[in-house]
């Protein structure tokens, strides 16, 4: 059995195409072949085959075209059997198929090929194994699936591997003089990326080296009109440089080896971008999250080691993060729990990069088949790491420390953009606003950015081939507004920062971490690096009660550290007492200043919510349990269990609520006094009334059924 992507998408038995039934079955095993190798969630499928608003039915219907597409691959497997060829996994669906049978993966495995004899002076052994690689593509990633399927990342970042395969071949056939044997191929990947500069550089130049020197400067003057017409600017330097040397005919056909491999080499490499260094100052007092800064490490490195699919190298702070050191301390990892639109587990295989490069010296991994430690370097895809969690965990925070750890492997530099998807007086940063000013951190003249957001991403997707760049894109709003922002060149590195869970984003293979609340000796470590630890020491009962009703949340620890160190007088137990008084109320967290405390970071993220949501929340302040289950969420908001599921996912992927355990809900104890507050705001008493007495009724119905 053959599965091809890199075309129309089709699964063949000998001679024969099956007959794949609905588009959007086609376009649901579209993913695990584009994404071979990795498993895919039902979350991640839901967000793909309903970019918008899935129905309530989606998870049902997802799990009737698999087991649909099963029986199709397995004729004869009975009935809810999961079969050989698409199990499901721990990281959801997973397409169990070898090299020689998915056209993606034998792709993947020649470029690493050539990647390897190019890095060992043999050119025309790679171009051999570029050229074979590139063979499989018959046209359009993914052809036969609906359009706005096809638009997803996942099938990009493949076209954005071709292109970079097309890209290496160039440069070896350059090297070797035999140009005429990736003409085909370069026009082709011009069609996928038609502003990239490099790309129509290496043309130019492989026309002239295969004695086409008209049509060199045929297609030098095609690219510069539509440079002009598209985004309003001139061929780059490396463009300009390729063009001059083909008007001093210093690439002609013949000549010798060491002249084609001066001029290739001198043509190929990418002009000098400005080095911007934009990452925010670290936290002075941060403590804590060793498990997390080794997650973080563990990610990358399995990402630059092994990786080569959308899971690799491939795809100001916030109002919850800022202030008085809101997000600085150890906490456990929690990124292997599972919901249905969560972030889903780190997957712990994904397939070899196509250049055969790993991770840089500092880092620790190595790949099974070299023998030292690996780094991102140039090929591959770029890498996205997705930090997510509560309102005032400490994302930002992290991900700052983080940055500033891994940033000397980034020597083309480092960009930090604050996306405010939660800033509680300003609207979320548009993507061409962000784009625009990233061209400009990047040394782009005011008068060469373009207005139209397309032409933004192709100058800033344009700039970015051959650099190694960390980009930190802090407090996202929704996948949308980042996608647009994603380097397309490997070597590079996306962190990003969201208080919701960005499904769609995980789905496109940027590896997940949810921060989870630090541990109560991490609290009080928190405390220490900013009260001291005499002072700690000398109450330690009134340190326990205030770690308590903190809810070991970093945002309130830290806006309490500030009044105790603002106040050396008082002893810690008469703050303890205040918080004890307050208990029913945010009060006690509020910042005098205005600076962002707790009440105002939860507000937030409330606002954001569809009315049904932010209903349910309000009404789970009374609930008396630490768990919630979809049953009795139903019945609380006297809603279908099937909508009560479906606004509990919204709120776990908001972080407002935390499924603990597959349809378990529990809600930090800092939400729920400010869902009181929220109710007694919004619901008049007999509503909430109400819903107590419809929660009391359920839970005495089920109680007489056990």
């Amino acid at each position: 059995m053959r599965f091809e992507v890199l075309g129309p998408l089709r699964v063949r038995e000998g001679e024969r195409e099956l007959d794949l039934g609905f588009p959007q079955q086609r376009a649901l095993l579209g993913l695990p072949v584009v994404q071979a190798g990795q498993p895919v969630t039902a979350g991640g499928i839901v967000d793909v085959l309903w970019p918008e608003r899935p129905p309530a039915s989606a998870v049902n219907v997802v799990r009737r075209y698999v087991g649909a597409l099963r029986r199709l691959l397995e004729p004869g497997l009975p009935p809810r059997a999961p079969g050989k060829r698409l199990p499901r996994r721990p990281g959801g669906y997973l397409l169990e198929a070898g090299e020689d049978e998915v056209d993606l993966l034998r792709f993947r495995g020649l470029a690493k090929r050539g990647k390897r004899a190019a890095a060992t002076g043999r050119p025309e052994v790679a171009l051999r194994h570029f050229v074979e690689a590139l063979s499989a593509w018959r046209g359009p990633v993914a052809m036969g699936i609906p359009p706005s399927v096809r638009e997803h990342a996942v099938f990009a970042e493949v076209e954005r591997e071709l292109v970079h395969t097309t890209t290496m071949a160039a440069d070896a056939a350059l090297l070797c003089g035999r140009t005429q044997d990736v003409l085909p191929r370069l026009r082709q990947a011009l069609q996928l990326d038609p502003l990239n500069e490099s790309l129509h550089a290496r043309l130019v130049m492989a026309l002239a080296t295969a004695g086409l020197q008209a049509q060199a400067l045929d297609a030098y003057e095609s690219v510069r009109r539509l440079l002009t017409r598209e985004l309003g600017v001139g061929p780059g330097a490396e463009l300009s440089a390729a063009h001059t040397r083909v008007l001093r005919q210093e690439l002609r056909p013949g000549g010798t080896g060491a002249d084609r491999t001066r001029h290739a080499t001198e043509l190929v490499v990418p002009q000098p971008l400005v080095r911007a260094a934009q990452l925010p100052p670290g936290l002075k007092v941060f403590t804590g999250r060793r498990t997390e800064l080794d997650t973080l490490r563990n990610l990358v490195t399995g990402a630059t080691s092994d990786g080569t699919g959308p899971g690799s190298y491939g795809s100001g702070a916030t109002s919850d993060d800022t202030g008085a050191g809101s997000d600085d301390t150890g906490t456990r990892s929690d990124d292997t729990e599972t919901r249905r639109h969560g972030t889903g587990t780190t997957p712990d295989r994904t397939e070899g990069r196509p250049d055969g490069t790993g991770t840089s010296p500092d880092d620790t991994g190595t790949r099974p088949d070299h023998t030292g430690p690996t780094t991102p370097h140039r090929t591959g895809t770029p890498a996205t790491v997705l930090i997510s969690g509560m309102p005032g965990i400490g994302k930002s925070a992290l991900a700052v420390r983080w940055a500033h750890e891994v940033a000397d492997r980034f020597p083309d530099g480092q960009l930090y953009v604050d996306l405010r998807g939660s800033a509680p007086s300003r609207a979320p940063l548009r993507p061409e606003e962000a784009l625009r000013a990233m061209l400009a951190a990047l040394g782009v003249a005011p008068r060469r950015i373009p207005a139209d957001r397309g032409a933004l991403a192709g100058l800033y997707r344009s700039l970015l081939p051959g650099r190694r760049l960390l980009l930190l894109l802090d407090d996202a709003l929704d996948t949308e507004q980042v996608r647009p922002l994603l380097p397309a060149s490997p070597g590079c590195l996306t962190l990003v920062t969201s208080r919701n869970g960005l499904s769609g984003l995980v789905a496109s293979g940027a590896r997940p971490l949810r921060l989870d609340l630090p541990s109560a000796e991490d609290a009080r470590a928190l405390l220490a690096v900013r009260v001291g630890h005499r002072r700690l020491a000398a109450e330690p009962e009134a340190v326990d009660e205030i770690v308590a009703r903190c809810g070991r949340l970093p945002l309130a620890l830290a806006g309490v550290a500030a009044r105790a160190v603002t106040r050396p007088e008082f002893p810690l137990a008469a703050i303890a007492t205040a918080l004890r008084a307050a208990r029913d109320s945010l009060d006690a967290f509020a910042d005098p200043d205005g600076a962002a405390d707790v009440r105002t970071a939860f507000t937030c993220s409330y606002r954001r919510l569809r009315p049904e949501s932010a209903r349910l929340f309000r009404l789970l302040a009374p609930h008396p349990g630490p768990d919630l289950t979809a049953d009795a969420a139903a019945a609380l908001a006297a809603v279908p269990a099937r909508t009560a599921r479906l606004v509990l996912d919204e709120l776990a992927d908001a972080h407002l609520v935390t499924e603990r355990t597959p349809g378990h809900y529990a809600t930090h104890d800092l939400l729920r006094v400010f869902a009181a507050e929220l109710g007694a705001a919004h619901d008049s008493p007999a509503e909430r009334h109400a819903a107590g007495q419809h929660l009391s009724d359920h839970d005495d119905t089920r109680t007489k059924h056990t």
